[in-house]
């Protein structure tokens, strides 16, 4: 189950894509996203290594600059360099992204090309953010990815099993 700030977010969901193109943030997420950004403000951005999305709250602004100061001091105590502003625009290019009352909402077209989006995504809690997923990219991640591809297929699975129905 996804919490505040102060459990971070945990747990998995689904997201086939929807009319007009959009997508849910699933209630797992939005609540806590909407109490971490005073309202309906997702946060949405590249992951830094892997071929997925990150998303958010408003809040955690703050930790990013305490982030981008720790990582400057760790590279001045080790004598490596560090280009802060390219830092910086790495960790604070994210995409404010607003999303309705049932969570719905429009990704933003350089995201869904960057993170590979197509029909669905797949949402996995990870602490301090949680991170957006095509399942086929998701698919072909190696070891110590079972959990989260097990709980994907079966997420899908459940999606299409019920669109089939209606």
């Amino acid at each position: 189950m996804a919490a505040g700030l102060q459990g971070g977010f945990s747990g998995q969901a689904y997201s086939p894509q929807g009319d007009k193109g959009r997508f849910v943030l699933p209630p797992l997420f939005r609540k806590a996203v909407r109490d971490s950004s005073d309202g309906r403000v997702l946060c949405l951005a590249k992951h830094e290594r892997w071929n997925c999305l990150v998303g958010f709250g408003l809040s955690r602004k703050a930790e990013l600059e305490e982030q981008l100061d720790r990582e400057e001091r760790i590279a001045i105590e080790t004598g490596k360099d560090f280009d802060r502003d390219l830092r910086a625009m790495q960790l604070f290019g994210f995409v404010e992204v607003p999303f309705d009352d049932s969570g719905r909402f429009v990704m933003p077209d350089h995201l869904a090309t960057l993170g590979k989006v197509e029909d669905g995504l797949y949402f996995q809690g990870a602490g301090r953010f949680f991170t957006i997923w095509n399942p086929a990219e998701l698919e072909q991640m190696g070891a110590g990815w079972e959990s989260a591809q097990a709980a994907c297929a079966n997420l899908v699975a459940e999606a299409v099993a019920k669109a089939k129905k209606k």
